[in-house]
């Protein structure tokens, strides 16, 4: 007998889309409402809710995960750099989240079964990992993507249960899906941003280079001092200084460019921001995943200042990769730098088409897409195959360079042909024993028989079936390239 799924449409046939979020900086909110803004313009989908855990978390969770990690930041930056770092290989975090996330987590997962979703967007780690959970255990039947928002990829996204993974660059799609995780559950659409369709570039050849300078993003006094260097450029131009919310850092920089004349407009928080990115020519500021995705998409290149170490560095590296910016290591040589670009012929108009060719303006509707129209049923990873990647990324080892019972294998749906399992070649034997089939595939079945199987085993079975009684899938190796 099939149980009834939760990852069917509701009875008038519409998605109800859940998008998580937590908000420690702006970034993984901005992505969240660049996704619930595509779900708008979707007619299969009915109801949304955008949540941010960490709202929905105790006082004190919040500040430690929120406003400590600025404070990180700002005083021991060498320590963002070094968690950054320790965190970055796949897998190194197994198991279930920890005691006191478990305990502050509770709220959130009641919102989730009162929304009842059939899909959820996780745009942070922290509730992706939460979410694994519950497929896990069958508390929740809704098609889940987990979706990072920065350039390079980093292991603490990867989960031990979804249905697709977005990264941000073709790189990270070939990084993960080396390490073993399947091709079909892995897809780099970009960065979600709010998609301003009718919005066409503001820029004139006629006016002196227009600079954006995002203040409010780089903190109090360096922000000042970037602003200050300006002043002494030689190169003709005008300057729109962005300050946020930050009221005392407005009135400093208008304080300092009161002489100035007319060449500068301050600004506090504001909500012209997509038409001030389509009429700036060069933007000066911090290489945040979702700033620098903006500013991609409006062809605007990017003079990188005071990044913070960890992800918004490795941010900046693909940047210049791609010969979109350039970076400045401190402040007393920003003016200079910006004026090499602008002096030097056809340089700004060069780095323009690279962030044009960088961009991804419909990042948040493939995403939506992918997930929606993707696999119905999970990707589980096991513990054994988790700890086979971690040990192997430790060794500089990829997926097809393991051998013998240790190395990794794939289950996939013989019916769709989407993986739904990847798991080490020694945990065929107890499956093969009990679901074998004829043509050498396995039938996994519901059993309501006590089974002597390991708890990893009986929570793939639990996830993977979907409210199916059985479930015919062929094991596959992991072929190499090419």
């Amino acid at each position: 007998m099939k149980r009834p799924s939760a990852q069917a449409p509701g009875g008038d046939g519409e998605e109800r889309v859940l998008i998580l979020s937590a908000g420690v900086g702006a970034g993984h909110n901005s992505a969240a409402a660049a996704v619930q803004r595509a779900c708008a313009a979707r007619s299969d989908v009915g109801d949304v809710l955008v949540l941010d855990v960490l709202k929905t978390s105790s006082a004190l969770y919040r500040d430690v995960l929120g406003k400590g990690y600025f404070v990180l930041v700002e005083e021991v930056p060498w320590l963002v750099e070094w968690g950054y770092d320790a965190s970055d290989s796949p897998f190194r975090r197994r198991g279930p989240i920890d005691p006191w996330t478990r305990a502050n987590a509770f709220p959130v997962v009641a919102a989730i079964k009162r929304f009842r979703p059939t899909a959820i967007i996780c745009t942070h780690f922290l509730p992706a990992q939460l979410v694994a959970g519950l497929i896990l255990r069958g508390a929740i039947d809704a098609r889940t993507a987990v979706v990072t928002t920065d350039y390079d990829f980093q292991g603490l996204w990867l989960t031990s249960a979804f249905h697709a993974l977005f990264v941000a660059r073709e790189e990270g799609r070939v990084e993960v899906t080396a390490l073993g995780l399947p091709p079909d559950r892995v897809a780099a659409p970009g960065i979600p941003i709010a998609e301003q369709s009718n919005l066409e570039s503001l820029r004139s050849d006629s006016e002196p280079p227009k600079l954006l300078i995002s203040a409010g993003a780089t903190g109090g006094d360096y922000a000042v001092a970037v602003v200050r260097q300006t002043l002494h450029m030689r190169s003709p131009f005008t300057a729109t200084v962005v300050c946020g919310r930050n009221d005392a850092l407005r009135q400093r920089v208008e304080g300092l460019v009161a002489s100035a004349g007319d060449r500068y407009r301050v600004l506090g928080f504001t909500a012209e921001m997509p038409q001030l990115l389509a009429g700036s020519d060069l933007f000066i500021g911090k290489p945040g995943g979702l700033s620098a995705s903006e500013c991609m998409a409006a062809g605007l290149p990017m003079v990188l200042v005071n990044p913070i170490p960890g992800q918004e560095v490795r941010n900046g590296d693909y940047l210049m990769e791609q010969g979109a910016a350039v970076r400045c290591n401190t402040a007393a040589t920003i003016g200079w730098k910006i004026d090499e670009v602008l002096r030097e012929p056809g340089r700004l108009q060069q780095m323009q088409a690279a962030a044009r060719r960088t961009g991804r303006p419909h990042a948040a509707a493939d995403v939506l897409s992918g997930l929606l129209d993707g696999p119905s049923r999970p990707l589980v990873v096991t513990r054994a195959a988790q700890k086979t990647i971690f040990a192997a990324s430790e060794k500089r080892l990829v997926a097809t360079d393991l051998e013998g019972p240790g190395r990794l294998v794939r289950l996939s749906d013989s019916a769709s042909g989407s993986t739904v399992a990847l798991l080490r070649a020694d945990e065929l034997g107890d499956l093969q024993r009990r679901y074998e089939a004829p043509d050498g595939g396995l039938v996994l079945r519901r059993d309501l028989a006590p089974v002597s199987f390991r708890w990893d085993a009986r929570r793939l079975l639990r996830a993977v079936l979907c409210g199916d009684d059985a479930l015919s899938v062929r094991v596959e190796e992991i072929a190499r390239p090419g």
